[in-house]
């Protein structure tokens, strides 16, 4: 029977039921613990939580997350910018450079822009006033209904409803759907302001996978940059937008915090084909964030193995 693999639902900020806590993310926790294998068993092990600490100080799971048993963090940086601090950015750090695997998703204007600090897959995302786009018509607002949110805030459509993307060549895995006509996925939950990513030049491990487009004014913007592990790293995601992931946006019912004034939609719940796509891209995530997760639990059992049939001995007496 083949070990579940351990993901960890992570947000950037302490519990609070007016705000994007963990609790509202209760439908991805419910697909990845709902996996199953060809025999029946689990295929994921799943904890959901909020910080336990305020910002400033070390959240005891994320300061030590490389020296956990995790094999994938999911990090939703819900966050106005101090989500994250440099003890914790740096031991998930360490937790991908040893094969763990990563997915950093945030939102619009600077809203999760804690993980800036990251590095490597923080590099590709772009925010209002940290690691700005350095591309002139990326720095202007898409949506203009909702007036107090600045750039970015691509407009992918209401929340509750499905948006189209568009796969880039080659075809990740990561779209890939073998029920489809073409093979691969097309549709994912839509948000009023999506914010933006890129693929860091510098490193050629990554690049962007699928694209959306505005409602409002037709301009194309990245939905998700993919980063393929490499050098004993683990591999990555950044995403546009944590929306993609909340349970409002699957299904305006379920509620959201007071704050959100905008209309709802109510597409993808009742469009059977976008519903399953929004899906089949959880189930893909899980699978290939996975990476290098068994080979490592391999290697560990190896290792235990071997301690055990040659048990270090005393050194010999000097004589």
């Amino acid at each position: 029977m083949t070990t579940p693999i351990r993901i960890l639902l992570q947000t950037t900020i302490e519990p609070a039921e007016d705000d994007w806590s963990i609790a509202r993310f209760s439908v991805l926790r419910g697909l990845l613990e709902g996996a199953r294998g060809d025999d029946g068993t689990p295929l994921y092990d799943v904890t959901a939580r909020d910080r336990a600490a305020p910002p400033g100080a070390d959240d005891p799971v994320l300061a030590r997350i490389d020296e956990s048993d995790f094999d994938e963090l999911w990090l939703f940086a819900v966050d106005v910018g101090d989500g994250l601090n440099a003890t914790e950015c740096a031991a998930i750090g360490r937790f991908r450079a040893g094969g763990g695997g990563l997915l950093v998703s945030r939102d619009h204007m600077d809203l999760g822009s804690s993980v800036c600090e990251l590095g490597g897959v923080g590099r590709a995302h772009h925010f209002h006033t940290h690691n700005v786009d350095p591309d002139p018509a990326r720095q202007a607002i898409d949506d203009p209904y909702t007036t107090y949110i600045l750039w970015p805030n691509f407009h992918s459509g209401s929340n509750g409803d499905y948006q189209e993307i568009v796969p880039v060549d080659p075809v990740h895995p990561l779209l890939a759907d073998a029920g489809s006509p073409d093979g691969f996925l097309r549709y994912l939950p839509a948000h009023p302001h999506e914010g933006d990513v890129s693929a860091p030049p510098e490193d050629p491990s990554a690049r962007v996978i699928a694209t959306g487009r505005s409602k409002v004014t037709g301009a194309e913007f990245a939905i998700a940059v993919a980063f393929e592990p490499r050098d004993g790293a683990g591999p990555a995601v950044a995403q546009s937008t944590f929306h993609h992931f909340v349970d409002y946006n699957w299904d305006v019912a379920h509620g959201a915090p007071s704050f959100v004034t905008e209309p709802p939609g109510g597409s993808l719940v009742a469009t059977p084909e976008a519903l399953r796509s929004a899906q089949l891209y959880v189930a893909n995530l899980a699978r290939w964030l996975a990476g290098t997760a068994q080979v490592r639990r391999l290697d560990q059992q190896l290792d235990e193995a071997l301690e055990e049939s040659f048990p270090a001995s005393d050194p010999p007496a000097v004589s």
